[in-house]
């Protein structure tokens, strides 16, 4: 490795060690970050259950991303609230078809999905996820504690279909860099899809791979190093990845895309949280890492450079023309759903 990345290396090692272990374990998997309701990690599972089950669950994924929207409108909404009686003007008004409760406008989607609910798809009924996260959600000291089992509906949905379903011979082979304090991986456990795959994670960082590790023992966790991935060609099936890229420099982040693409045979899903459609990149140096505004242009250029094609979905752009849902917590988000190049034209691309 050249000596620039391990000067490199050991700075962005040393910005997430000064965080103690428990602040790291935590600060991925709630509020906006909730894999759960955080529509890039839902793509995330998408990907990986295409890769296993093809197009069989395609309605359930649609409504799990109508609830992505929803309920982040929803959590939103109850965090701004200061007593249960606001939740429940909304209700009411949700129940009456009114758009306005008492001053709170609510959007068409949120009125249009209520109202629709609970859907049937075949065997599976998705329940009213919003009926009852309106009158189960309770409040304490003037905060908002959100009804955990509305949050858990497609959890329940997605163990419930894969149960059944047989394990491939040999499993799906996944890798995940950066993977934090199995901030996807314990929903990856939690929705069932776990059992199904033959996953290894890896961080830069020794307290992430602590926290992992005491999460889920018998989980292949390891230090690893993105810039120079410990790995034959070729050694995944798949690879998937959130919120990596853009704290590398761009010497770095060419280097580690270049790694991914090598090690990984099949297909990549990719979480970026500031992208533009820029021609060139912004490069944001942060104390001892990055925190660039990345061209979208360029990042699909340079995957394609290495055989790597496919999707590329603007968040903003998909909730508002999938569900009508002019709300993100991030305007600047993409993800990228992409293939090798030469089982394109045998698999197809993602959708």
């Amino acid at each position: 490795m050249e000596e620039s990345l391990t000067r490199e290396s050991e700075k962005l090692a040393r910005s997430w060690q000064r965080h103690d272990r428990a602040w790291l374990r935590d600060y991925l998997v709630a509020g906006v970050e909730d894999p759960r309701l955080n529509l890039q990690s839902i793509f995330s599972r998408h990907f990986l259950a295409r890769q296993l089950t093809g197009e069989t669950f395609s309605a359930l994924m649609r409504e799990e991303c109508r609830f992505s929207a929803v309920m982040n409108w929803l959590v939103l909404l109850a965090g701004r609230s200061a007593e249960a009686e606001e939740l429940d003007t909304v209700l009411y008004a949700l129940r009456r078809g009114a758009d306005n409760a008492e001053g709170t406008e609510i959007p068409s989607f949120v009125a249009q999905t209520f109202a629709g609910l609970p859907v049937s798809l075949g065997s599976v009924q998705v329940p009213n996820y919003v009926e009852s996260f309106l009158s189960g959600t309770t409040f304490g000291q003037g905060q908002a504690q959100p009804y955990e089992p509305s949050l858990r509906v497609f959890q329940e949905l997605w163990r419930g279909v894969l149960a059944p379903f047989p394990a491939p011979a040999p499993r799906l082979s996944v890798l995940e860099p950066a993977c934090g304090s199995a901030n996807d991986y314990r929903f990856l456990h939690a929705y069932g899809l776990a059992p199904l795959l033959d996953y290894t994670g890896f961080d830069l960082c020794d307290a992430n791979v602590e926290n992992a590790l005491a999460l889920f023992p018998g989980v292949r966790f390891g230090v690893g190093n993105v810039f120079n991935i410990d790995a034959p060609a070729a050694a995944f099936d798949v690879c998937f990845v959130h919120d990596l890229f853009e704290h590398l420099s761009i010497s770095g982040m060419e280097t580690a895309v270049r790694e991914i693409c090598r090690v990984t045979r099949r297909g990549l899903c990719l979480g970026f949280f500031q992208m533009e459609e820029l021609r060139d990149h912004v490069v944001r140096p942060v104390d001892e890492y990055h925190c660039n505004l990345l061209s979208m242009a360029r990042m699909k250029s340079l995957f394609a450079s290495l055989g790597y094609e496919g999707q590329v979905i603007h968040i903003a752009t998909f909730l508002r023309g999938e569900f009508g849902c002019d709300y993100t917590h991030n305007p600047q988000a993409y993800t990228f759903l992409l293939e090798r190049r030469e089982e394109m034209a045998s698999a197809g691309c993602p959708r």
